[in-house]
């Protein structure tokens, strides 16, 4: 049978739109910077690609910064500034800022002082979904832009960070989203680029993608696609709770992504799962795709109070606009398969 692919929150297939907005580009030869007719058609499209991602974001009246990624937005929005953090932030963003806001037991996050705090939208892992306060001062909006509907400008938060990649655009291309008046010292100095904030040649063929998709994938979240996608993550849900009476699904108690269900089996490994769901043809994650290819205890169900054994056994199913019930129903029977090896094993 063919592979099924339900790893979309470590990245999403590149979108059509996007490839083709990317074939556009190259053929565009003028650096951004230049004065001349050839330098300033590259110039348009730059500036018709930050406009496009302005108003899927609803981020009109905010400046954005294109990045390498999200990673490198966090780091430009976050890196010596005493921010406050909860243990279940990603770790591009929790390098930078320390672990002293509470978490619940359902992934939840209590902010105390928002001007001085860093909370995401929706956690990668579990698919929670967090209230933003009034004037927080940075919010991780990759995992949540595109998949539900988000308003910078109605937000009140003061920075954004966002990655193409995660809706459907290419790697290696991201952002970050600040209120106008909000400055950061830039950490990469140079020509000047991107207003000052951080200087290098834009990577032009990559922002054309990431407008490509953004816009789509706003287009999307707006026509309700994603309700289907909900759908189908709760027919996953039902039919592996009626048959794997240990397993536990993390974060039901509150709001999370659409597509998003993390799931543990104390005593099942989550390497060990993912290992034996790829050579069953199914490609799921046990956690963040964002630590070198290592698969450890999950720091965020840590957080959340789950023992170091439930912790080390959780793995994420993530769905995707092409996702089919046959996909996940074939999936529920291929992993009830194999944990009721792993149970007679144990017994």
């Amino acid at each position: 049978m063919a592979r099924v692919y339900l790893d979309h929150n470590a990245t999403a297939p590149l979108r059509p739109e996007a490839r083709q907005a990317m074939l556009e580009a190259m053929d565009l030869v003028g650096n951004p910077s230049s004065v001349h007719a050839e330098g300033r058609a590259a110039k348009a499209l730059l500036e018709h690609a930050r406009s496009r991602i302005a108003t899927a974001l609803g981020a009109e009246g905010a400046d954005i910064v294109f990045t390498s990624g999200a990673t490198e937005a966090a780091a430009l929005a976050c890196a010596g500034r005493g921010l406050h953090g909860g243990a279940v932030e990603h770790d591009a963003v929790g390098s930078w800022v320390d672990d002293t806001l509470t978490v619940d037991g359902d992934g939840g996050v209590t902010v105390a002082e928002p001007g001085m705090s860093v909370l995401q939208a929706a956690n990668s892992e579990t698919g929670v979904l967090q209230d933003l306060p009034e004037e927080l001062a940075v919010s991780d909006m990759t995992q949540a832009f595109g998949k539900v509907p988000v308003d910078f400008d109605a937000s009140g938060v003061r920075m954004v960070l966002i990655s193409a990649h995660k809706l459907g655009g290419p790697k290696g291309v991201g952002a970050l989203v600040l209120r106008r008046g909000q400055e950061v010292p830039a950490r990469i100095r140079g020509g000047g680029q991107e207003m000052g904030r951080r200087s290098g040649t834009e990577n032009l063929v990559g922002i054309a993608g990431f407008a490509a998709a953004a816009e789509a994938a706003a287009g999307d979240v707006a026509s309700g696609r994603w309700e289907r996608i909900e759908q189908l993550r709760n027919i996953l849900e039902k039919a592996l709770e009626a048959a794997a009476k240990t397993t536990i699904f993390v974060g039901k108690g509150r709001p999370r992504l659409p597509n998003t269900s993390c799931f543990t089996t104390p005593g099942w490994k989550g390497e060990s799962q993912v290992i034996q769901m790829d050579l069953a043809g199914y490609a799921i994650s046990a956690g963040s795709a964002c630590s070198s290819g290592k698969v450890r205890a999950s720091r965020v169900l840590s957080a959340m109070g789950f023992d170091g054994d439930a912790a080390a056994s959780a793995v994420r199913v993530s769905l995707g606009l092409e996702t089919t019930e046959n996909d996940v129903l074939r999936f529920a029977e291929s992993w009830l398969a194999k944990e009721h090896k792993h149970r007679a094993r144990a017994a």
